[in-house]
């Protein structure tokens, strides 16, 4: 490849948008896909994810059953997004 002068670029520096720069979010719940797609999802867009719910959270991904990690979130007054609300904010189409 490199005799025919085939360029590669960085993934991940050309997926980052810095959209979620900053930010923090838990996911919980069933979604229509496996955690690890939002997970990556919010990670190539500059934001992190936590597995526990806490004061520095700043936004909580819940599918159906989200349980206890919802409960705690409205508690703490953390931000609960839908799928679809979280998907819009990194203006993902479905």
């Amino acid at each position: 490849m490199k005799k025919a002068r085939v360029l590669f670029t960085d993934y991940a520096a050309q997926s980052s948008s810095g959209l979620l720069t900053g930010k923090i979010f838990v996911i919980t719940g069933t979604l229509s896909k496996p955690r690890n797609y939002f997970k990556n999802l919010i990670e190539e867009n500059s934001g992190k994810v936590s597995g526990t719910i806490s004061g520095k959270t700043d936004y909580l991904l819940a599918g159906e059953q989200a349980g206890s990690k919802l409960d705690k979130a409205r508690k703490l007054g953390v931000k609960v997004l839908t799928e679809k609300e979280f998907l819009s904010i990194i203006d993902k189409k479905w």
